[in-house]
């Protein structure tokens, strides 16, 4: 392994160790998001980790909306046949500590913009 991605994983490994604020905020951010989306009508993937899939089904509408993100100024990976099951195409999203509310506000009113163009 380089130098360099040791040294930044022993830092993460010893931010984790001194503090437990980055993980609260993580698991706020993550349950804010996914709340915030479900309220928009989103269909999420249950569960409480910080990957967020929003499921689309098509893969048309799914590369539509993604597109429709980026213009947008929200950067979005979509994922569509071969790497997941056809008919369930979706909008990876990934919450972080780092996020603030209006971030993740942004980002939900983004979603809802491109949706309903």
């Amino acid at each position: 392994m380089p130098p360099p991605v040791v040294a930044a994983s022993l830092s993460a490994l010893d931010l984790i160790a001194s503090s437990s604020d980055l993980r609260r905020w993580l698991v706020e951010n993550t349950s804010y998001f996914r709340a915030r989306m479900t309220d928009e009508g989103f269909d999420i993937v249950p569960g409480d980790h910080p990957i967020v899939p929003v499921m689309i089904g098509d893969e048309e509408r799914a590369a539509g909306l993604a597109a429709a993100l980026v213009e947008r100024g929200i950067y979005a990976v979509r994922f569509s046949y071969s790497v997941v099951p056809r008919g369930a195409a979706r909008i990876r999203t990934q919450m972080s500590a780092a996020y603030s509310r209006s971030g993740r506000d942004r980002a939900a009113d983004a979603f809802r913009a491109a949706r309903d163009a």
